[in-house]
């Protein structure tokens, strides 16, 4: 039998590959649409479990998320200098980390924050913190060396935006890989970035990514070639004076406290959020459009599908006169039931498994190429549930590709050697 079936394969390989293929595509549709909604899901909340509480001014949650953790750029409203420092002040707070935003270099993003940021986010894998204001850190997929000096670009990438000639960083170190869009990152202490746009117009701010407001320029503060030298203040950190920031990532010490904290700063002017709150509702939505997706693939799967057993069915008609010769030659009807069953089953279940494969394949570069502008790894991989899909998906064939099975199971060997 499998002779005879390996022998009918080879003489019509060219269609067999075509079927193949075609059923390999339709299933590969169906696969992508699972694994990538997956990777997303999987990326973007290991992105976020570092952080467990964001407190920013009043507005749109998933704003303050995308801008603060996962560096999207975006007008956001800055909180007054009082709320850092009732939060760092806070018993119920082991850490409370600003950040800024509005410059960038290369592509990447610079982020004004503290030196625990970088604790926050899994230390540094070489190089020292920062010491000075002109001292930069930058992220595990920054193409920048230690030791090189750049000065910031105003304005997001492929915006109209100047230079900041009188500011100079310096890399004197590099954080350790976290797969989060912090790898594309520069830190830089927060009070440069306030010195650094101190002269600044807050309207010309916000038409990019508000990250400072308009600072009175101190006229004896030296932003030529001492600025990178000055040591970096923590007094400043916590001044009434300062111009304030858009996010500031809190650590608390327990679960309660972080409730509490929540509560509290959910008021008219300030937003507390978990990430993770904000994201199960991301979640919900790409969940929504993985079903559309999933009912198009499966729409798709199943034209494909009708259409080869059509294709099948014709190819076994076609074969009557062979069948015929078979059970004449005293062939039951069981195995010539069962060649034709085991033929179109091993067709179809090889474009099934090939097609697992080529969704796998499709999803690891699109997540790939996500992952190199986005910063956020996505974990592309199967789970149980996609082998009981592979296995329910080779039981549905199973059970289709008896039809051809059972038109040559009825013909009578009279019959087909006399068409």
């Amino acid at each position: 039998m499998f002779h005879f079936i390996l022998a009918d394969l080879r003489r019509n390989w060219i269609g067999a590959l075509i079927l193949a293929f075609l059923i390999a595509l339709a299933t590969a549709l169906g696969v992508s649409v699972t694994l990538q909604e997956r990777a997303l899901r999987l990326g973007s909340a290991r992105a976020a479990a570092a952080f467990d509480l964001v407190v920013g001014a009043a507005g749109s949650e998933t704003q303050l998320i995308l801008s603060s953790i996962f560096l999207q750029p975006a007008p956001l409203q800055l909180l007054p200098p009082a709320t850092l420092s009732a939060l760092r002040a806070d018993p119920r707070v082991e850490n409370a980390i600003p950040v800024g935003f509005g410059d960038f270099v290369g592509g990447y993003p610079i982020v004004g924050t503290t030196g625990d940021a970088v604790a926050m986010l899994g230390g540094l894998a070489g190089g020292e913190g920062f010491s000075h204001l002109g001292d930069a850190i930058v992220g595990s997929q920054v193409t920048r060396d230690i030791g090189d000096s750049f000065h910031p670009f105003h304005g997001s990438v492929g915006e109209a935006g100047e230079v900041h000639a009188h500011v100079e960083y310096r890399v004197v170190g590099r954080m350790a890989p976290t797969g989060t869009p912090w790898d594309r990152a520069i830190l830089v202490p927060i009070q440069s970035v306030w010195a650094a746009h101190a002269d600044h117009d807050h309207e010309a701010e916000t038409a990019g990514l508000a990250a400072v407001a308009h600072v009175p320029h101190d006229h004896g503060h030296d932003h030529g070639p001492g600025f990178a030298g000055d040591p970096v203040d923590e007094a400043t950190l916590l001044s009434a004076d300062n111009p304030g920031v858009p996010a500031i990532l809190v650590k608390p010490k327990s679960i309660a406290d972080a409730y509490n904290l929540r509560q509290q700063y959910r008021t008219e002017t300030t937003l507390a959020v978990f990430p993770g709150e904000v994201l199960t509702r991301l979640y919900g939505t790409l969940g929504d459009a993985r079903r559309v997706l999933g009912f198009v693939a499966m729409g798709a799967q199943g034209l494909v599908g009708a259409a080869i057993l059509m294709v099948v069915a014709v190819h076994v008609l076609q074969r009557r006169r062979q069948i015929g010769a078979l059970r004449a030659f005293g062939a039951p009807r069981p195995v010539v039931m069962g060649m034709v069953w085991l033929e179109v089953f091993m067709l179809v279940a090889a474009g099934v498994i090939a097609g697992f494969a080529i969704g796998y394949a499709i999803v690891r570069g699109i997540s790939s190429h996500l992952a190199k502008s986005s910063g956020v790894a996505m974990p592309v991989e199967f789970q149980t549930a996609d082998l009981w899909t592979l296995a329910g998906l080779l039981l549905a064939c199973a059970i289709a590709t008896l039809l051809p099975a059972l038109i040559a199971y009825r013909q009578s060997p009279a019959q087909a050697l006399r068409a």
